[in-house]
């Protein structure tokens, strides 16, 4: 609800042709489509006894999260740019973020999101699966589904620290996947 508010609040006034609000409302835009492809599963899925997912679905979710994910954080780090060129260079502000690059910060961010994910995608995509089907936790992501990989996975987890960092993703809410081989 907060988004959306920020969004139309910002869309429908004269802010948007400034560039920290014009980030705003693309960062408002992203977090609205990324909470709306995680948050209706979750809920339905605290809801049900069986909580299945099938393996197409598992990595279309992978993909979709971490694309949207990441075209977020680089948003943040197209604003944390406006507000140092807004400190550091402030009379030459507007020459240097006019609306042609801050339309290419977010195309930036829309690119480095999607090869972000899509290396994700292919590296979960060429490991093979075997033995128990079931991920604690509530989304389909990198770290629980390597728990099923049947391989050694040293060089993959190395792999993934270098992608997606090395953040803990441990939540307190777990749902028990059962992932269904296609």
């Amino acid at each position: 609800m907060g988004n959306s508010i920020i969004l139309i609040t910002i869309t429908c006034s004269h802010l948007i042709e400034q560039p920290m609000y014009y980030f705003l409302c693309h960062l408002s835009l992203m977090d609205l489509c990324y909470t709306s492809t995680v948050v209706p599963r979750l809920i339905r899925d605290l809801a049900a006894t069986k909580k299945n997912i099938s393996y197409n679905e598992c990595m279309t979710q992978l993909f979709t999260a971490h694309l949207l994910a990441g075209v977020e954080i680089f948003i943040l780090v197209s604003m944390a740019l406006d507000r140092y060129v807004a400190i550091v260079k402030p009379l030459h502000y507007m020459i240097i973020m006019n609306r042609k690059r801050c339309h290419v910060l977010i195309a930036m961010a829309w690119a480095v999101g999607f090869w972000h994910s899509i290396a994700l995608l292919l590296m979960v995509l060429s490991l093979p699966f075997c033995g128990p089907n079931h991920i604690n936790h509530y989304l389909c992501d990198v770290k629980p589904l390597l728990k099923l990989v049947c391989k050694d996975i040293y060089v993959v987890s190395i792999l993934v620290i270098a992608n997606a960092g090395s953040e803990n993703k441990d939540k307190e809410i777990s749902v028990f996947y059962t992932v269904i081989a296609p």
